[in-house]
């Protein structure tokens, strides 16, 4: 047996080397022989071979293309993008603008009161009056007619009467420094800008002209601004310089003398407010820290004389809101009259003071409404309520913000200790009637932490 198998295998070897040299002959005497036919055995080992080949080919493909669907690329996490300003649940607005121009009159026909001190000379308001305003809101009226709770609380708009800012006021002119840091602590600005003419009323500039008044305020703001953030960023560059290499908090560091940087050339070599700036998380972090004048939303309220208010006619309206759209593109501006605003409020109730607009011409109606709402709009600020027999109340909260944050607005725990939420709309009340009416049509929902509350939300919170 062992010669029989050496003597095949023998066989085997010469004949694949015999017909590799008949196959290679043929190959290189095509041009003479025409035709070449195999003999059977040849023609099936390469026929064999041939398919081998192509369906390790084959699988081989087809294994990386079985690969590459069975592991698709991982989703790209979706940031969300911060935005400036670190507004809570009672809002602050600063009253700001040359004197003179109708700032503490304003306060007091918003508060209702007579708190802040108006009078024909500058400065007359030193220290900063405050005073909470209930925002309009239709739907927490209605929902207070529904529930008939022993307590009601609507969104509050706390204003600050800030004293009048003149030229200079970054260096220190005229009491600027203490007004500037008044403006530091709220949280959005009502800029009154004076466009009636009186000559009982004086101005500190000598004339009434609101495009330079406009400039003064925006000037100083950035000048003061300039002033914080180099000081911020000599402090980063000490601590940048303590910092070693091996840490996250020293890379941290380091990147934050950069941010300041970018924040400084903003200002004072672009000549740009913060808040018209495209910032990333990481440098709105370092913004908000440094609670910045010109990061804060401003609103533009143009005070008339009831003349041109009435009649909706006035020689600077379109300067002015043709400087907004040049310097500060997308803020809001409203006209409004606060002679008209104080002459109302004196009439002592709304009816009176539907009365007094009817005679005024159609469509006449005061701007209060619209002011304290516009404070809230400016911040993307909205509210959902907790409405009960005991208490129905508005809660303020920015857009986008998900359940457990939104819970704990009302308190820490709820947001620390969340469960789940019960919430349905506003709309969803109106519509079936009641709560059980809501359940019934299927609108009662229970939501979780990843849920964005709406505004107009009604919501109940769970928690451990």
């Amino acid at each position: 047996m062992p010669v029989l198998r050496l003597a095949t295998a023998t066989a085997t070897r010469t004949y694949t080397s015999i017909t590799t040299s008949r196959i290679a002959a043929t190959t290189a005497s095509a041009a003479t022989f025409r035709f070449f036919a195999p003999t059977s055995r040849t023609a099936a080992r390469i026929s064999a071979a041939s398919t081998a080949r192509t369906f390790c080919a084959t699988a081989l493909a087809h294994a990386k293309s079985h690969r590459i669907n069975k592991m698709p690329p991982k989703k790209q996490a979706v940031v969300e993008k911060i935005r400036l300003g670190r507004p809570s649940n009672n809002l602050k607005m600063g009253i700001v603008g040359l004197p003179n121009v109708g700032k503490s009159s304003l306060f007091n026909v918003i508060a209702k009161c007579d708190l802040g001190k108006s009078a024909n000379f500058p400065y007359a308001t030193i220290e900063p009056e405050e005073a909470r305003v209930p925002v309009p809101d239709e739907r927490f009226t209605w929902l207070a007619g529904q529930y008939k709770p022993k307590s009601e609380v609507p969104a509050f708009l706390t204003c600050i009467d800030i004293a009048g800012l003149t030229a200079g006021a970054s260096t220190g002119a005229g009491l600027g420094n203490a007004f500037l840091s008044n403006v530091r602590s709220v949280d959005g600005i009502f800029q009154v800008v004076r466009a009636f003419d009186d000559a009982e009323v004086i101005h500190v500039e000598g004339d009434v002209n609101p495009i330079r008044d406009m400039e003064i305020i925006s000037t100083e703001l950035r000048l003061k601004d300039i002033d914080w953030i180099e000081k911020a960023l000599d402090n980063s560059k000490k601590n940048a310089r303590s910092a070693g290499n091996v840490s996250l908090e020293d890379k941290k560091r380091k990147e934050e003398v950069a941010i300041i940087e970018k924040i400084l050339k903003h200002v004072q070599e672009d000549n740009k407010d913060i808040r018209k700036g495209d910032w990333s998380n990481n440098e709105v972090e370092v913004i908000n820290n440094l609670q910045l004048l010109t990061a804060k939303p401003v609103i533009y309220l143009v005070n008339l004389s009831e003349r041109d208010y009435v009649r909706k006619k006035n020689k600077w309206l379109a300067k002015i809101k043709a400087w907004i759209d040049d310097n500060n593109p997308g803020d809001l501006l409203i006209p409004f009259s606060v002679a008209l605003e104080e002459r109302l409020l004196a009439l002592g109730s709304p009816e009176a003071e539907a009365a007094e607009l009817a005679t005024l011409g159609d469509n006449i109606t005061g701007a209060l409404g619209k002011i304290t709402k516009a404070g809230y709009d400016g911040l993307d600020l909205v509210r959902y309520f907790t409405a009960g027999p005991d208490e129905v109340r508005a809660w303020t909260f920015r857009k986008g913000l998900k359940a457990p944050e939104a819970a704990g607005i009302i308190h820490t725990d709820f947001q620390k200790k969340f469960v789940c939420g019960e919430v349905f709309s506003i709309d969803d009340i109106k519509e079936h009637g009641n709560e059980a009416g809501v359940k019934a049509a299927g609108k009662y929902k229970q939501i979780g932490r990843e849920y964005k509350v709406q505004d107009g939300d009604i919501c109940y919170w769970k928690h451990g």
